[in-house]
């Protein structure tokens, strides 16, 4: 299984699939389980390159604290590492915080689809951000993520989810350390990122708040926001609609 390192810092990484690269970046705590259903959908016609925040699954574990300019320095040695050359970049909550700073800083990003992503971290609800943590507690920890139906009427994947995340979230202090780059994260001048956007943001998502992702959508000169019913994990409670958004989304500019 390939690694990068940045700084002594090993990265994992895998990848599936031919073509254009689609790079997935995660959120804060959650493991590579959390890109599942877009990977099915992606991998194929496209490469899709999934990789581990330092502090999550087989990456490096080092002390804090972490900021989301590191993070973006990490995700460059990967893509270095694997030799992409251009790259979509999906990311979510604290993942669309690092595709922000990486498309700002770096060039290799092509476009972005960012979900439940805000673009200054004092707009992050911190109480509701460290709920989500599975320190909490399996069932606590996904009350912000998943809406009551989602949690009652899919209770046999939801319990799927919850083995995962024992196998692969981040917990302790590498939780903390994400947290914090998500809540002291600052972007970079927006008008600067002209990649094209799409954004998707859940209605009831406790942690980023709708009006925050909007603005950030404003603000971008290519970019666009679709409310999308959920929380925190909207775009994984409905995977399905997303996703056929998200291929349409790469095709189209694939072809351009």
């Amino acid at each position: 299984m390939p690694t990068a390192s940045n700084d002594g810092v090993s990265l994992h990484y895998e990848t599936t699939g031919d073509g254009p690269t689609v790079v997935f970046v995660g959120d804060a705590g959650y493991g590579a389980w959390l890109w599942g259903w877009h990977h099915d959908a992606v991998a194929g016609p496209y490469e899709a390159l999934v990789w581990d925040l330092r502090g999550t699954g087989e990456s490096d574990d080092p002390a804090g604290p972490y900021d989301v300019a590191t993070l973006a320095a990490d995700l460059e040695a990967a893509l270095a590492d694997h030799g992409v050359r251009k790259a979509h970049l999906v990311g979510a909550g604290l993942g669309g915080m690092v595709a922000l700073q990486y498309a700002h800083e770096y060039g290799r990003a092509r476009t972005l689809t960012l979900y439940n992503t805000a673009a200054a971290g004092d707009s992050i609800d911190g109480d509701a951000l460290a709920g989500l943590s599975l320190d909490t507690g399996p069932e606590q920890s996904l009350a912000g993520a998943f809406s009551p139906a989602f949690r009652e009427n899919a209770a046999d994947l939801v319990e799927r989810i919850t083995g995962w995340r024992r196998e692969e979230d981040a917990t302790g202090d590498a939780f903390t350390a994400q947290a914090a780059a998500m809540t002291g994260f600052s972007a970079p001048p927006l008008y600067e990122v002209t990649q094209p956007a799409e954004l998707y943001y859940g209605v009831d998502d406790p942690v980023v708040p709708g009006d925050a992702a909007e603005s950030l959508a404003r603000d971008l000169p290519r970019g666009s926001a679709t409310a999308v019913e959920g929380r925190h994990l909207s775009f994984v409670e409905h995977a399905s609609a997303v996703t056929d958004r998200l291929v349409a989304f790469l095709d189209e500019h694939t072809e351009e």
